[in-house]
C-alpha cells in the first residue's frame, strides 16, 4: 500500500469582488482579535487601497525584507510571541505568504493569507520555500496543519505586474510534467493520487486554453473569465497536486533545475516560475521526450516564457556555467532523484542543458 498525508486545502477559501471587506468578520469568527500583518512594500502599496477599516481588531504591521529567509522568520517569530499576537496575516507574493506560513509553524498561530499576485500556488499549500541571505535556495519545509483562510480580492491579481502572472503560468505548467513522472506508472492508483493526477492535468490542459486571455486581461488591468480561471489554475490546481498527491506530487526535475539555476548570480534577477519553466524543458530533454519541447516552443514564445540560458539573463553561456547549475540541481537531497529515468548524474544534467541550448540555437537560426 502507498502510504502519504493529504493537506487538500485551507480551511476556508473565498475570491470575490470586495473580499477583502469579510477580513475582520473571519478574523472574529476565529476569535481572533490581535494580528500582525506581514507585508512587502510592494504589495502593501497594491492592496492598502482594498485594505478595511477594523474597529474589533487590533492590526500590528511588519514590512519584510524580500525573502523567507530563516532569519526573516525568526525575526517575525519573536516579534508575534513578545506582543502575544492570535494570528498573522501575510499580504504579499509568495515569499510574504511562505514567511507567515512558516512563523505561523514556528509559533502556533493561525495563518490568514491574502494573495497579490497570481503567480504560485503558496496561498493553498503547507509549504514554504526557505533561502539563504543571497537568496540561493535552501531547503522546502512542509507544515503539519493548513492555512486558516485564503482571501482572494480579484482586482488586486488583475492590477500585478503581467510578467508575475506569466511567471505562475510557468511555475503552474511544471506541476503536470513534474507530477506525472512520478505517478503515471503507479498501478493501482489511491483515489488521492488519482485527484492529484487530474488536478496537474488540468493545470496544463486549462493553462493552455485560457494563459493567452488570461494575460490579455492581464495587460489591460482586467477580471475576465480566462483571468479567473488562470488564477485559480494556479493558486488552486496548483496547490492540490501536492496537497493530494504529498511528495509524489510536489516536485520533481524542473524544481531542481530552478534550483541550480540560482547558483548563478546572473539568475537572481529572474523570476521563480520563469526559472521552473526553464527547467521544464531540460527534464523533458532527460526524459528525451523532445516532441513535447517543440508542442511548448510557440507556447512559451507568445507568453515570452524563457527557453534558453541567454533568456534568463545568462550571457555567456559556458561550459562551466552549465556544470554550476547541474551540480547543485543533483545534490543528494534534490527533488530531481524521484524521476524514473535511470541515475541522474550532474554530468546527465549539465549535457541535458547544453543539448537544449543547442536545439534552441538552431531553432533560432531557422
Amino acid at each position: 500500500m502507498t502510504v502519504f498525508s493529504v493537506h487538500a486545502a485551507p480551511s476556508e477559501y473565498i475570491l470575490k469582488e470586495n473580499a477583502l471587506d469579510l477580513l475582520e468578520a473571519k478574523l472574529l469568527e476565529r476569535n481572533l482579535r490581535k494580528v500582525l500583518v506581514v507585508h512587502g512594500e510592494k504589495s502593501w502599496e497594491a492592496a492598502k487601497s482594498y485594505w478595511p477599516q477594523m474597529e474589533e481588531v487590533q492590526a500590528e504591521e511588519y514590512t519584510y525584507g524580500g525573502d523567507c529567509t530563516l532569519s526573516e522568520i525568526e525575526a517575525v517569530a519573536g516579534l508575534v510571541k513578545q506582543h502575544s499576537l492570535d494570528a498573522v496575516i501575510g499580504v504579499g507574493g509568495g515569499k510574504v505568504l511562505d514567511l507567515v506560513k512558516a512563523v505561523c509553524d514556528e509559533t502556533g498561530r493561525q495563518a490568514i493569507l491574502i494573495p497579490t499576485l497570481a503567480s504560485n500556488c503558496s496561498p493553498w499549500t503547507p509549504l514554504s520555500v526557505i533561502y539563504d541571505e543571497s537568496g540561493a535556495f535552501i531547503r522546502y519545509d512542509i507544515y503539519p496543519v493548513c492555512t486558516s483562510l485564503v482571501l482572494v480580492e480579484p482586482r488586486i491579481l488583475a492590477e500585478a505586474p503581467v510578467r508575475m502572472l506569466i511567471a505562475g503560468i510557468g511555475d503552474t505548467l511544471a506541476k503536470w510534467y513534474e507530477a506525472d513522472v512520478q505517478i503515471a506508472d503507479i498501478d493501482p492508483k489511491p483515489v488521492p493520487l488519482q485527484i492529484a493526477h487530474f488536478a496537474a492535468r488540468q493545470c496544463k490542459d486549462l493553462l493552455l486554453q485560457s494563459a493567452r486571455g488570461a494575460v490579455a486581461a492581464a495587460k489591460a488591468g482586467e477580471v475576465n473569465e480566462d483571468f479567473i480561471q488562470v488564477a485559480e489554475t494556479i493558486m488552486m490546481y496548483g496547490g492540490m497536486v501536492g496537497g493530494y498527491g504529498d511528495h509524489y506530487g510536489r516536485i520533481a526535475g524542473a524544481h531542481s533545475i530552478h534550483n541550480g539555476l540560482t547558483a548563478l548570480e546572473e539568475t537572481h534577477h529572474a523570476l521563480h516560475g520563469d526559472k521552473v519553466a526553464y527547467g521544464i524543458l531540460v527534464q523533458l530533454v532527460l526524459e528525451d521526450k523532445w516532441m513535447e519541447i517543440v508542442e511548448l516552443q510557440p507556447f512559451y514564445e507568445e507568453l515570452g516564457l524563457p527557453l534558453s540560458l541567454i533568456d534568463l539573463g545568462v550571457e555567456d553561456v559556458t561550459k562551466a556555467i552549465m556544470e554550476e547549475i547541474a551540480k547543485k540541481a543533483t545534490l543528494a537531497s534534490e527533488s530531481i532523484h524521484v524521476m524514473k529515468v535511470g541515475p541522474i548524474t550532474a554530468e546527465r544534467v549539465a549535457g541535458a542543458i547544453r543539448r537544449l541550448e543547442q536545439f534552441m540555437e538552431c531553432e533560432e537560426c531557422g
